[in-house]
C-alpha cells in the first residue's frame, strides 16, 4: 500500500471483561491528541492508567457506537481479531483534467490502527498475568501517541488549519474491520 500520510498502530490482547472500556479509552486518548477545536478534556481509569479523554457527546456517541460494532463483530464471528482505524482527513478542492473545480474531495493526513485481539484468560493467576500486560500495554499506547503527536513527523502531517469551528477543523472517521472486511 502506497500512503503519503503517516499510519500509526497500536497492539492490544484484551479479555473480555474489561474490552469495551479498553477500546473506549484509546479511542478516546487518539481523538484527545488529534482533536484542534476547544476540547472540554476527562480522563479514564482503566486497569490503574490514566487516559485522556473528550468530553463531547458527539465524539462519546461515536466511540461508543464504534466500540460495539466491534465487540458484536468479534462475538459473532469466529476470528477474534478485528481493527478500529481513525482517520482523520482535510477537504480539498477536486479538479477534473481540465483544471475545472468539480467540488471537494477528503484527504486523509494520518491514520490510526488499533489492532485488537481477543483472548480469555484460563486462570485466575492467568488473568492477574493478563491484567498486569495489558496495563502496560496502555501506558506503552499512550507513549506512542504522545511520541507521535509530538514528533516532527507527527506536527508536520497536521495541515494548516484553515477553520476553527466546532471540536475538529478536519472530518474524523472512525471504521472497524473484523477479518478485513469493514462492517457497520
Amino acid at each position: 500500500m502506497n500512503t503519503t500520510f503517516p499510519m500509526v498502530s497500536i497492539d492490544v490482547v484484551l479479555e473480555r471483561r474489561s474490552a469495551k472500556e479498553v477500546l473506549h479509552a484509546i479511542l478516546h486518548s487518539i481523538l484527545f491528541h488529534r482533536l484542534f477545536g476547544t476540547v472540554k478534556p476527562q480522563t479514564f481509569e482503566v486497569l490503574d492508567v490514566t487516559m485522556p479523554g473528550v468530553a463531547d457527546s458527539e465524539m462519546e456517541q461515536l466511540v461508543n457506537d464504534k466500540v460495539d460494532i466491534f465487540w458484536k463483530g468479534i462475538e459473532s464471528g469466529s476470528n477474534k481479531r478485528g481493527q478500529i482505524l481513525v482517520t482523520f482527513s482535510e477537504k480539498k478542492p477536486k479538479k477534473s483534467w481540465f483544471q475545472v473545480y468539480v467540488g471537494e474531495e477528503e484527504v486523509t493526513w494520518e491514520q490510526w490502527i488499533v489492532n485488537a485481539e481477543l483472548r480469555q484468560p484460563k486462570s485466575d493467576k492467568d488473568r492477574q498475568e493478563f491484567t498486569t500486560t495489558l496495563s502496560a500495554t496502555l501506558t506503552k499506547a499512550l507513549q506512542v501517541m504522545l511520541t507521535h503527536t509530538s514528533s516532527e513527523k507527527g506536527r508536520t502531517a497536521v495541515p494548516l488549519i484553515t477553520n476553527a469551528t466546532g471540536i475538529s477543523p478536519f472530518p474524523v472517521r472512525i471504521t472497524v474491520k473484523i477479518d478485513g472486511v469493514e462492517i457497520g
